[in-house]
């Protein structure tokens, strides 16, 4: 690690927050080449922190070998200029395992997804999560999505357990469940939007105390992404209204069309302008050749601003 925890729940909390895609080559392997050249690329613009290997990046898709890889290659790329977190989670083994080599690579800290599959209680998701924290000192970002939703006293009661969880990113969109979180544990922990295209839901998470969020858009249209961060905090209703009605709902529309396209149309958008980062991995499907030509119409909106 090479921030202080103070650092890190500074940076996660109030700026734009950049998930890069994982770059695969022909074959679909990890190419670490591309994928420095990404992030170099992402880290010359205008963002607090750096989450590798997330949802967007496939980290459900990814091997604990690559995922070493990846991490390292992110913490000597970014070499100090912004936080590095990585992904944990899937069981309380393996996430211990992905925590224990995002330690040794140099993160500043992990998300914790949810386990993978099963429906779960209240008090199981509890110990599953302060299980994995207690097996590392690096700071933990809890992921409210998905089999793995906490309420506000399970929040409350992971918050008092474990000093190392900083934050809790909400995957969920429930505003009413997320104010309640926010009202009962309060400033013990940050908070951070992370609905699939999170800027959708910007406005209301800001106006609830939300100060960023999770942009996936930022792989293929960052100067826009940027944009519409600073004149959301800058309170320009104006310029948020057009770029959220004249790129982020085709988007989000074209996005619905099917399952996966959260991830699949962030590498395809990749690939239009010209920074490819290879397909994406069974059981997600890139996108149709006239979904690819409406990506490009929404590319090209995105530049006007």
């Amino acid at each position: 690690m090479k921030f202080s925890k103070q650092e890190v729940i500074q940076a996660v909390g109030d700026g734009l927050l950049s998930f890069p895609i994982t770059d695969f080559d022909q074959n679909g392997k990890f190419d670490e080449k591309s994928y420095r050249e990404r992030l170099t690329w992402f880290i010359s613009h205008d963002i607090s922190a750096v989450f590798v290997a997330g949802g967007t990046g496939e980290f459900f898709n990814l091997t604990l070998e690559e995922y070493r890889q990846i991490v390292r290659v992110a913490v000597e790329v970014v070499d100090g200029k912004l936080p590095v977190i990585a992904s944990a989670g899937l069981s309380v083994e393996a996430g211990k395992a992905f925590a224990n080599a995002a330690s040794e690579a140099g993160a500043d800290g992990i998300l914790l997804m949810p386990p993978y599959l099963t429906e779960c209680p209240q008090d199981g998701l509890v110990e599953y999560a302060r299980q994995i924290c207690d097996a590392t000192d690096i700071n933990v970002i809890y992921y409210n999505r998905g089999n793995g939703i906490l309420n506000a006293d399970s929040v409350q009661a992971l918050a008092d357990a474990c000093p190392n969880l900083i934050g809790l990113k909400d995957g969920k969109g429930d505003i009413q469940a997320l104010n309640k979180i926010i009202k009962t544990v309060g400033d013990r922990l940050v908070y951070v939007g992370g609905v699939p295209t999170a800027e959708i839901f910007a406005e209301a998470y800001l106006s609830i105390g939300v100060n960023t969020y999770s942009s996936a858009v930022f792989n293929f249209v960052p100067d826009m992404a940027v944009t519409f961060y600073k004149a959301l905090r800058q309170g320009d209703k104006d310029t948020v209204k057009k770029i959220t009605t004249d790129f982020f709902i085709p988007f989000i529309d074209l996005r619905d069309q099917k399952a996966g396209y959260a991830v699949s149309l962030i590498k395809e958008g990749a690939d239009i302008i010209g920074r490819p980062a290879g397909s994406v991995r069974a059981p997600l499907t890139m996108p149709t050749q006239e979904q690819r030509q409406q990506l490009e119409r929404l590319v090209g909106v995105a530049r006007s601003f």
